[in-house]
């Protein structure tokens, strides 16, 4: 008998010998995403129509520029913080700075009109917050789970079940109530994220305690701010080193800076102007509950596959997002605008789950979360300057020229990202290399 068969003689079933995804750590964590993710999901809707509604389009650029600016500014440090303090003390804060932001722009809608100051203010710390969060919620995936792959394309699959139902429930919550409920809600959702994560215990992998030495209440002297400095720069400086160092890695990010400009950035100002002025906010909701859609069978797709080279596999998918802002800029008809939308919900669930998995599974965990800040700050950079250019843009041509330039973005992204060997040849791996 060989060593790979059973006492019958029959070899295991790969499926049956795998490790448990729904145990304790991974059911909360996934509890705690989801319900945030659909929060989440209501968000853009809201401020596509609640915001859009009393400060046009150029507001909601603004408004969804600074959220993702912020977000930009201060994911760097979001990463060395998580390393030090470990990822899930950081997401708790996180959630609870989010409760706050989302409940004062709850009751500032439900007070009236909000002040413009007011929204700018609220998305910059909720920009903040989603800096401290989102780093550690990467690195976490490896924590609570044995087969990232697995955790991920479930992940997606409730990600995309959110933007399935979030914005239909953000139009219609819009309609019969006021843009307060969905801000209300989304602070509700924050609240059971951070007591989820709170009820997480992790192995050791995750340091309990700071992994730098407190300093004494004495000894907040001159010497102990430089050697803090110098600790964070070099921290800083190890998570570029390790993404530098991955042509693959550093080579997506600078393509997808270009889709976040050209493609994602102007996609919500633009796409819910067209949208909403043509066939009415509903249809817009309806619009983005099937990018949802479309994201859940690219979630349930990208389950049980294994390619060899997951980021080929993942470009050819995104080549396919091209049908999603050519769709809007070509005024099709309902039907075609939802089968639009749901061939690019599921081509961006399928990229990022091998994406995903990539970065988690060729990234040593002690820099996991560094690197995912830098790979976060370079590919959001480009979609927050695509959003406060949306507005200014327009003026040098219509909405709907500027997403047919989108869909021809869409189609040259893919094919750079076909075009690099590093990214065409990376391979599967199935667990974190243990060099730098």
């Amino acid at each position: 008998m060989t060593a790979t068969q059973t006492p019958t003689g029959r070899r295991p079933d790969p499926l049956a010998t795998r490790p448990p995804l729904w145990d304790r750590r991974f059911t909360l964590y996934f509890t705690a995403r989801a319900v945030s993710l659909l929060g989440d999901a209501m968000m853009p809707v809201a401020a596509a129509l609640a915001v859009g509604a009393l400060y046009g389009i150029s507001g909601v650029g603004l408004v969804l520029g600074t959220w993702t600016g912020t977000f930009v500014l201060l994911v760097l440090f979001g990463g060395v913080l998580a390393d030090r303090f470990g990822a899930r003390r950081m997401m708790v804060c996180a959630d609870l700075v989010r409760v706050l932001t989302q409940g004062i722009l709850a009751a500032a809608f439900f007070a009236g009109t909000p002040p413009f100051w007011l929204l700018v203010t609220m998305a910059a710390l909720a920009g903040a917050a989603v800096a401290m969060f989102l780093p550690g919620a990467n690195g976490m995936v490896p924590l609570v789970a044995r087969e990232p792959q697995r955790a991920n394309a479930t992940l997606k699959v409730a990600d995309a079940l959110a933007h399935l139902l979030g914005p239909a429930l953000a139009g219609l919550l819009i309609t019969l109530t006021s843009a307060g409920t969905v801000y209300a809600i989304d602070a509700g959702t924050f609240l059971l994220s951070g007591l989820c994560l709170t009820l997480i215990r992790l192995t050791p992998a995750e340091p309990a305690e700071p992994t730098v030495d407190a300093p004494a209440p004495a000894a907040a002297d001159a010497d102990s701010r430089a050697r803090t400095t110098g600790s964070l720069r070099r921290d800083l400086r190890q998570g570029w080193q390790a993404f530098r160092a991955r042509t693959w890695m550093w080579a997506v990010i600078l393509i997808w800076m270009g889709y976040g400009v050209l493609v994602f950035g102007p996609l919500v100002p633009l796409g819910s102007a067209l949208i909403g002025a043509r066939l009415g906010p509903d249809a817009y909701g309806l619009a983005v509950s099937c990018l949802g859609a479309g994201t859940v069978l690219g979630g349930l797709l990208a389950l049980p596959l294994r390619p060899a080279r997951p980021l080929a596999a993942g470009t050819v998918a995104m080549a396919l997002y091209t049908a999603l802002p050519l769709c809007i800029a070509l005024d099709a008809g309902l039907p075609a605008l939802l089968a639009g939308h749901v061939l690019g919900g599921g081509a961006m669930a399928f990229w990022s789950v091998m994406w995903a998995t990539s970065v988690q599974t060729h990234t040593p965990p002690a820099l996991l979360n560094r690197v995912t800040a830098y790979e976060l700050a370079g590919s959001v950079s480009g979609i927050a300057l695509g959003q406060i250019l949306a507005g200014p843009a327009t003026a040098l041509a219509s909405p709907g020229r500027l997403l047919l330039v989108s869909a021809g973005a869409c189609l040259a992204g893919s094919a750079a990202l076909c075009a690099i060997p590093a990214i065409r040849t990376l391979r599967r791996t199935t667990g974190p290399e243990q060099r730098v």
